[in-house]
């Protein structure tokens, strides 16, 4: 994040403008909304600045710039076309620790000003961080279709409401969802309609009949990184949540959408490094949904794929806790997808398996015999450490050693990798490969050459080495 996002309070608070011309005429119709004491030092003022001077809505310092203009403001803003003197402005304000926007200068900058979204007293900002005014405006436009006009008046209402609402509520998770619950509701038609009575009525009479909410628990799939791939259910249950318990899979960029004033617990997992044991992170389920929260068991992938859903759901089942499903895009889904490689295709497979390198229960062998038959598509989850065991077995039962095969590292992120190369090279290429890791093997990875689309790095294969 290039820029700390802020909105600052100018009610009253001296604001230094440089410039009198017809760019800073935009600047000052701003400022003079948000409240500030606009004075203004220019050469010579424009016909709208003069019309503020004389209902002495601005105050006119001189012809020249002084730095001893900026002791006493709250920050500067330089809007003339003269650049050596928007740089003298910027460098004096910088040497005084005051605030500068420099118009169409990001270099002069030590602000920008967002495009805004108004419905007072709700403002939304968007920014490019400077780097493309034009791109924030378009979105700006595009937001402000989704935000309806009467959003304010019902943020005006519930602010005077808010002390109210605090006293008959004490906990800071139900009152969340008290005011969710009223927003979506006939609250949001009366404000719609202008009726504020009518509105402010319908809050009490909600406020009257609230009860505790009981708590529930959403097991969402994650997909396997890339955060658009997140469904639409997906991103409103993180973006709900009161506790998010999150796997050490679940990307960075996902773990940015969730709410912000959401606790976060990592519960993550990776092969030979177990951080939390599931039976404690059931424990965790099952506490927090009885204090009445919301809760989020965010999982890589899908929860319901190599992912122990299953077991969890099973858990808040007997205990009696309300629990509803999120699938997710499971990796052996999107990382194969990203790398260009189909499960299936007419030509060389007609189904795929996906199985797992290790939790084999009892030491019971999978059916390897079913497993090494040709004309299908083999996805292995979590079986780097096992990949030269997995070879072996293939070979043994069919398999051609030199049947296709990719591991797929980091799939759907920017920094994804794929190595490829034939069966007996496997173990080579599992042993070098960054984890997360996803072995597919089968004849669609020949298919890669002409169906790559994502801008991943081709890995050199490393052929293992006879004995």
């Amino acid at each position: 994040m290039s820029h700390y996002p802020i909105f600052a309070d100018l009610n009253r608070r001296a604001v230094l403008l440089v410039g009198a011309g017809h760019i800073a005429e935009r600047k000052a119709e701003s400022l003079l909304a948000a409240g500030a004491q606009v004075r203004v030092a220019a050469e010579k003022l424009s016909p709208r600045f003069e019309e503020w001077q004389r209902q002495q809505r601005i105050i006119w310092l001189g012809k020249t710039f002084q730095t001893a203009f900026l002791d006493d403001v709250f920050l500067a803003v330089a809007a003339t076309d003269d650049h050596e003197l928007n740089r003298q402005v910027f460098q004096a304000a910088e040497a005084r620790g005051k605030f500068c926007n420099t118009v169409d200068n990001l270099d002069l900058c030590s602000f920008i000003v967002p495009a805004v979204i108004d419905r007072s007293p709700i403002k939304i900002a968007v920014s490019s961080g400077g780097t493309s005014p034009v791109l924030a405006r378009q979105w700006r436009q595009a937001i402000e279709t989704l935000v309806p006009l009467h959003t304010g008046k019902m943020a005006a209402i519930a602010g005077a409401w808010r002390t109210r609402v605090k006293q008959a509520i004490g906990s800071t998770a139900e009152r969340r969802r008290f005011w969710e619950n009223l927003f979506a509701g006939r609250f949001s038609t009366f404000a719609a309609q202008g009726d504020q009575a009518a509105a402010e009525a319908e809050l009490q009479a909600q406020l009257n009949h609230w009860q505790p909410n009981r708590g529930e628990v959403v097991l969402v799939g994650a997909g396997p990184g890339d955060a658009g791939l997140l469904t639409l259910h997906a991103l409103q249950a993180i973006q709900a949540a009161d506790v998010v318990l999150y796997d050490a899979l679940v990307s960075d960029e996902i773990m940015a959408m969730v709410r912000k004033d959401a606790d976060k617990i990592s519960v993550g997992k990776r092969a030979g490094a177990h951080h939390v044991q599931q039976e404690a992170t059931n424990r965790l389920l099952v506490e927090y949904a009885n204090e009445g929260k919301r809760v989020v068991r965010l999982k890589g992938g899908d929860p319901f794929v190599f992912g122990r859903g299953g077991e969890e759901a099973q858990v808040l089942a007997e205990a009696g806790i309300p629990y509803r499903i999120v699938p997710g895009v499971t990796a052996a889904l999107g990382a194969t997808a990203y790398a260009g490689i189909p499960l299936t295709h007419r030509d060389s497979a007609q189904s795929a398996l996906f199985i797992t390198g290790h939790c084999r229960r009892n030491g019971e062998e999978p059916d390897w015999r079913t497993l090494a038959l040709s004309n299908q598509t083999l996805v292995v989850y979590m079986g780097t450490l096992k990949a030269a065991d997995i070879t072996a077995k293939l070979i043994e039962h069919g398999r051609s050693a030199d049947t296709p095969v990719a591991v797929v590292s980091n799939g759907t992120l920017p920094n994804q990798s794929v190595q490829t190369g034939r069966l007996k090279d496997l173990p080579a290429m599992a042993a070098q490969a960054e984890r997360p890791a996803l072995m597919v093997i089968g004849e669609v990875v020949s298919l890669r050459g002409s169906l790559r689309w994502y801008g991943d790095r081709e890995l050199p294969t490393q052929p293992e080495q006879a004995a």
